[in-house]
């Protein structure tokens, strides 16, 4: 299976800068996340994931207490994984970009040389941007429709795409003896023209060593799961239980055809945020001790922007009120919960720790043994081709990982025990990306 350690800057659980096993400031410290490096590489991970988002969302609404996390104050990810490039060799660094809130020339420069400098490790997450306070950040007063941004979407990846082969395999020649630095006849202009984008080109990046960066995409929608099984490499899944992401998995598969594409060629990583313990009463523990750091403000604006309705003023040991959902969240993934917390007669409380806890991914406490059981069963049963790790509290549940469920994984000869390869697509399994013009000159020759 393949794994990547997703860094929330000091984890997945929302109280995680709280716990005293994490630095509280390290997601303004480079050396937190060099540390995370390490760990990543010391249990041979495919990669790193850096979530993103420009803007410091739901600020207008006082019921959402963004105050109280630590996810939204953080660096942003091109810089911050070009500096972690310099201290590690083998783990892939994907960093998020969106493709409304961006160009594609500046965005293939950067990623060409994120590429270069890690010698063939960057990857890119690719977004289309889905928050209000992002869009007032460039200009916009509201969020795009959602096949506008996806049509951009696809358009924009032509042309970052087209400019990554805009020189051909060893069209850099640096010739001190003849003078002449590159092969203007192996360069190519792209001259793209299109609804959205004019890019001239060529790129002023040679070639990566990678020459297609990884895409990385996420997404229930339709238009989502079409523009990944169109372009993408790898697809991180949000679903919390196994029959859902066994439906998710086969909808995406199923539509590779049509594209040219083959099972192997997407990933589907679904995330996991695994309590890991010796035995389940450490597990257990470490679980209850993180949901007691969850202040009653947070956990009711946990529920607000999960789309439940606001119970400020009600008594959070009370039973759930009988307030109906927000109009535009009625058949949202928390209707089916809220009738069934109702039902259970859990409380506000209750709700919320569970919530946190894993709701839009899966949540998991449990022992080495019974958290590789389940990542084998997802794994073996048309769920996953491998696993986002979302540590609760980083560094200290990434150690844990490393230490008590990689060798366990490793046991099964479910997970590697040495880098296969010196990039990202290799070590993804991956076919070695070619030229456009490379396929170009041999159709022609055929």
């Amino acid at each position: 299976m393949r794994l990547g350690l997703s860094i929330a800057n000091l984890g997945y659980h929302y109280a995680a800068w709280r716990h005293p096993g994490v630095p509280a400031d390290g997601n303004m410290r480079l050396e937190h996340f060099r540390r995370c490096a390490e760990i990543a590489e010391r249990g041979r991970f495919d990669l790193i994931f850096l979530a993103d988002s420009s803007a410091v969302r739901d600020l207008d609404n006082p019921a959402i207490a963004r105050d109280l996390e630590h996810q939204l104050v953080k660096h942003e990810p091109m810089a911050l994984l070009a500096a972690m490039a310099t201290c590690t060799r083998h783990v892939g660094l994907v960093a998020t970009a969106s493709t409304t809130y961006n160009h594609p020339y500046n965005l293939a420069r950067m990623f060409a040389t994120l590429d270069l400098l890690s010698s063939g490790r960057a990857g890119w997450n690719m977004v289309t941007g889905f928050s209000l306070d992002e869009a007032r950040n460039f200009g916009l007063d509201r969020v795009l429709p959602s096949d506008h941004r996806h049509e951009r979407a696809a358009e924009f990846l032509e042309v970052f795409q087209g400019l990554h082969d805009s020189f051909d395999d060893g069209a850099i020649l640096i010739d001190k003896a003849r003078g002449i630095f590159f092969d203007r006849e192996r360069m190519h202009l792209l001259r793209h023209k299109g609804k959205h984008f004019s890019v001239a080109g060529p790129l002023d990046v040679p070639t990566s060593p990678q020459r297609q960066i990884p895409v990385f995409t996420a997404g229930d929608s339709d238009n989502a799961q079409e523009l990944a099984a169109r372009c993408a490499d790898v697809v991180y899944g949000g679903q919390p239980d196994l029959e859902s992401a066994r439906g998710y998995y086969a909808s995406l598969k199923r539509r590779l055809p049509k594209y040219g594409r083959s099972e192997s060629d997407l990933l589907v990583l679904p995330g996991i945020m695994p309590f890991v313990g010796r035995t389940m009463a450490e597990a257990r523990d470490k679980f209850d001790r993180m949901q007691e750091l969850i202040l009653p403000r947070l956990g009711l604006g946990l529920l607000v922007v999960n789309g439940f309705p606001d119970y400020t003023g009600h008594d959070i040991d009370g039973q759930i009120p009988d307030i109906p959902l927000p109009d535009n969240r009625k058949g949202h993934f928390s209707s089916p919960l809220l009738e069934k917390v109702k039902q259970d007669g859990l409380t506000i409380r209750q709700l919320y720790e569970k919530v946190s806890a894993g709701f839009w991914h899966m949540g998991v406490v449990g022992t080495p043994e019974s958290i590789a059981d389940l990542m084998e069963e997802w794994f073996t049963t048309g769920a996953a081709d491998g696993f986002n790790i979302q540590s609760p509290c980083i560094p200290v549940d990434s150690e844990d990982f490393v230490a008590l469920v990689i060798p366990e994984l490793q046991r099964r000869g479910l997970f590697r025990t040495e880098y296969e390869a010196k990039t990202l697509r290799g070590n993804l399994g991956l076919r070695p990306a070619v030229s456009r013009h490379a396929h170009a000159l041999a159709a022609a020759g055929a």
